[in-house]
């Protein structure tokens, strides 16, 4: 009966949406404070590119994100496509700015275009991380107002590794800003680097086959990003800035409409935008975008580990260094698949990946850790002050990460699964699953365990397997 009634949703999704469906877009407002938030629709979109999707994987089970959306559809409450993401919004919410004024956010849901009336449905977690509906519109296919047939020129597109049809594959879009038109060969030699560098990492590498990897690189006017603690402004096409809430090393696009026109030229599920800058700078936020500087010497670093942000929702495991946000009121177990709160050791929700015999939590050389990284952030943060040139922070990063890799491989659990207190910006509470790991520091190691397994996932979720 359980497959019968399988093949009946699948049989009547295939007559709600388009054959070939189109993408349709909803881009929105997101206005609020800490206390309270608010939604306004802004216009529908019909892309000029078909929907790159899997048909089979319309519904997302994998738990991740802040936010969550369902397109329901309005007769048979039938639910034909669903995502988790996180936003902007989202983190801006627990910086100490939210606490003191209002902003607005622009944000967008993108799923297969639809034939017939539904409703959207967005979801918000709760203080328990449950997920409870705070916004629902109807959508009429039938709209008048629904925009068609309008396209952003973004030059050509780059094949930059086509692994098969769109709808079999994840679709990775590499993004260029703040490359001028004479700067389109540096983009291009750009993309390729660090696509070669995610070929390179597991589980990427193992699943190469899986994955498409397409560029656009619109032109900027002038080269480079804004950086406004330098006094440095840009009109580039994608809007990217550093210093991003107030952290200099904090790059993301505020211009929503722009980023989503520009990426309707090209196939994808996920974008990592390249910056056109050299100091050392990106960002990553599940199921939106990711950024990194691609003229840094740590660009390898940031591509990858900004990326196990967008594609995994994977938390940062690292705590030391400063951030915007303001540290929860009240602990609960997070969403991230990387993290943990150890409410129960015997739980641990990466228990099937633990080393046999591990002691829970697990110990590590913390106090050691801890005294040397405090000294590296005073020294760090002073280079900043003073603006003093790129080569001195990166000389500081080469002396941390040679510190952190004997530390680190040296301890006699290195490499085992456990769970090691400190991670999630806070030093007590939150345990990260290996002592070491890309979303811990920035030396030369994996993904570990915990975290390939939650990208692995994520895969599966948009190619055919």
């Amino acid at each position: 009966m359980k497959y019968i009634t399988m093949l009946a949703l699948l049989l009547f999704a295939a007559t709600v949406f388009a054959a070939p469906p189109q993408t349709m877009r909803v881009d929105y407002y997101h206005t609020g404070n800490d206390k309270e938030e608010r939604f306004s629709l802004d216009r529908i979109v019909i892309e000029p590119l078909p929907w790159p999707g899997n048909p089979h994987r319309a519904i997302d089970t994998t738990n991740r994100g802040k936010y969550f959306f369902e397109v329901v559809d309005a007769q048979s409450h039938q639910v034909l496509y669903s995502r988790g993401f996180s936003s902007i919004y989202g983190e801006w919410e627990t910086t100490g700015e939210a606490q003191q004024m209002n902003r607005t956010f622009s944000e967008s849901l993108r799923f297969p275009a639809v034939t017939r009336p539904v409703t959207i449905s967005l979801k918000k977690r709760d203080a328990r991380n449950v997920f409870r509906e705070i916004w629902a519109f109807g959508l009429d296919p039938s709209n008048k107002f629904i925009e068609k047939g309008v396209k952003t020129p973004a030059g050509a597109t780059m094949a930059i590794h086509r692994a098969g049809d769109p709808s079999e594959k994840l679709d990775l879009l590499i993004l260029g800003d703040g490359y001028t038109a004479a700067e389109r060969s540096k983009f291009e030699r750009d993309a390729r680097r660090l696509t070669d560098v995610l070929f390179q990492t597991s589980p990427f590498k193992e699943r190469k086959a899986d994955i498409n990897v397409w560029g656009l690189v619109p032109v900027a006017s002038q080269s480079g990003i804004s950086r406004p603690s330098q006094g440095i402004f840009r009109h580039s096409p994608l809007g990217t800035s550093y210093d991003t809430f107030d952290s200099e090393r904090y790059i993301l696009t505020f211009d929503n409409r722009a980023f989503r026109d520009i990426a309707a030229n090209a196939p994808y599920d996920l974008v990592e935008i390249l910056t056109n800058s050299d100091t050392y700078g990106g960002g990553g936020i599940f199921n939106l975008f990711s950024t990194a500087a691609a003229g840094n010497l740590w660009a390898p670093y940031l591509f990858i580990h900004e990326f196990g942000h967008h594609i995994a929702g994977l938390a940062d495991e690292y705590y030391t260094s400063q951030v915007a946000y303001l540290p929860a009121t009240t602990r609960v177990e997070p969403w991230e698949p990387n993290v943990t709160a150890l409410a129960d050791p015997a739980a641990l929700k990466w228990n099937d990946l633990v080393t046999p015999g591990t002691q829970i939590p697990t110990p590590w050389p913390k106090e050691e850790f801890e005294t040397y990284t405090r000294d590296v952030q005073a020294r760090r943060q002073q280079v900043r002050e003073e603006n003093r040139p790129e080569a001195e922070m990166n000389a500081l990063f080469r002396e941390e990460m040679g510190r952190d890799t004997s530390l680190l491989d040296a301890s006699a659990l290195a490499g085992r699964v456990g769970a090691f207190e400190g991670a999630n910006y806070e030093a007590r509470g939150y345990f990260r699953p290996q002592a070491d790991c890309i979303m811990f520091t920035r030396d030369a190691v994996p993904f570990c365990a915990v975290c390939q397994k939650a990208i692995g996932a994520i895969i599966d979720l948009y190619s055919a397997r």
